[in-house]
């Protein structure tokens, strides 16, 4: 397979040194005879004086997104400074993202069958053959791996194939597991998130009945948002994702001490369900993420638990539906390929027994609370890395790497160092 790479391009920001590269890579990396490609971006950050420093590749969570862009206080991760101290950190936009040849409603145009075929190809095993070109490319014989929620999914099956080219792994959120299905996680996902709810509703009694009235206005249609959609109760439930999140409650808070009459309840409340139109692979491809050779079938849908049919005021967190192909202006266009996908036989993306192998070193936060990402699965994952380091709190939720001091905890433990 031919891999090539355009010129560097390099630039300064402030104190800053960034050098982009760009990979043309097989698409399908699997079978030598499909000659299709796409491209892959990476920018490469140092700061002035660690342009020598180790690699450490961020991985974002997802899927779906870009790495960040923002590399400058206020607007950049937080996290950033302190990989810095350390590393040189490569941005790398994961396959269908950002700058790597993105996917966007551009590309429906190819029709739905073309269109789910190609998205198969964008999985984390996908990923990672992407990565360890970028790592050869720039002379890297091992590098560090930082993986958020998603991209933490993608470092367990980086250390399913290659682990021998993984210094540290840090993964914050994103111990997923690697033996079950979708459907015991979205199961047990429902069951975080009625613990969420009721967490919720004991500090704020009163918004248990707004959001019952809010319910029933969006079972006759009357919440309409700026974009035109006609918001569903399961659209509207889905805000309370947000309570994933360090701060989310107060999102949820603002929301719902609002006129739901108001321009201001509208547009605030299209920011805060999750799902949006912006990365449709984060609907599309979504259920994808937990299957490890298996069909996915609207897994969310299948399993809700009875009494959130019953009790329309618990909120879910990352529970698709299949009906938002037909309620969501965004995800309409999407809806043949989002059916399709669901029927796909999703081929297994992670080996247990190499993981055991592995000798993989670092650090992961697993948080208590995590909506997204249960405790209870990281914890077995966990099992089969001894010498990862965990780091399981209730300080943060799932969004931990972003609001707090939390690689540089991962950073120490990983190194045996004092923890601050």
């Amino acid at each position: 397979m031919t891999i090539s790479a355009a010129p560097v391009i390099r630039r300064r920001m402030m104190d800053l040194t960034l050098e982009e590269h760009t990979l043309t890579v097989p698409l399908v990396w699997s079978d030598p005879s499909d000659t299709r490609t796409i491209d892959v971006f990476a920018s490469v950050v140092s700061r002035e004086g660690g342009e020598d420093l180790p690699y450490l590749v961020f991985l974002q969570g997802g899927p779906g997104s870009e790495a960040p862009r923002a590399l400058h206080a206020p607007a950049a991760p937080s996290w950033l400074d302190q990989a810095l101290a350390h590393h040189r950190v490569v941005m790398i936009d994961q396959r269908g993202t950002g700058r790597s040849t993105p996917v966007g409603d551009g590309i429906l145009s190819r029709g739905a069958e073309a269109v789910a075929e190609h998205l198969t190809h964008l999985r984390a095993d996908a990923i990672v053959r992407d990565c360890e070109a970028m790592r050869e490319h720039l002379g890297a014989e091992r590098w560090n791996v930082l993986g958020q929620s998603f991209g933490g999914f993608t470092t367990l099956a980086y250390l399913s194939t290659d682990a021998s080219s993984i210094d540290r792994a840090y993964l914050t959120g994103g111990l997923s597991t690697v033996t079950r299905g979708p459907d015991e996680v979205y199961a047990l996902c429902y069951d975080k998130m009625r613990d969420a709810s009721e967490r919720y509703y004991r500090r704020f009694p009163e918004h248990r009945e707004r959001m019952r009235r809010l319910v029933d206005l969006a079972a006759s249609g009357d919440i309409v948002l700026p974009s035109g959609e006609v918001v569903s109760p399961s659209r509207l439930r889905s805000a309370g994702s947000a309570l994933g999140t360090n701060d989310g409650w107060q999102t949820l808070w603002q929301l719902l001490e609002l006129d739901p009459t108001s321009n201001a309840f509208r547009y605030d409340l299209a920011a805060a369900m999750p799902f949006g139109g912006r990365n449709p692979l984060y609907f599309v491809f979504h259920e994808s993420s937990y299957a490890n050779g298996h069909v996915t079938g609207w897994s969310a849908e299948r399993v809700e638990p009875a009494d959130f049919v019953e009790d329309v005021t618990l909120f879910t967190g990352e529970h698709i539906r299949r009906d938002w192909t037909e309620t969501v202006p965004a995800f309409q266009p999407w809806r043949d390929v989002a059916l399709a996908l669901a029927e796909h036989e999703w081929p297994a993306i992670y080996d247990p027994a190499a993981l055991q192998a592995s000798g993989a070193r670092g650090a992961a936060s697993v948080y208590v609370n995590d909506p997204y990402v249960p405790l209870e699965y990281s914890l077995e994952t966990a099992a089969l890395l001894p010498d990862l380091r965990l780091w399981v709190t209730s300080e943060h939720e799932h969004n931990g790497l972003r609001a707090g001091r939390v690689l540089e905890r991962l950073v120490d433990l990983a190194h045996d160092h004092r923890v601050r």
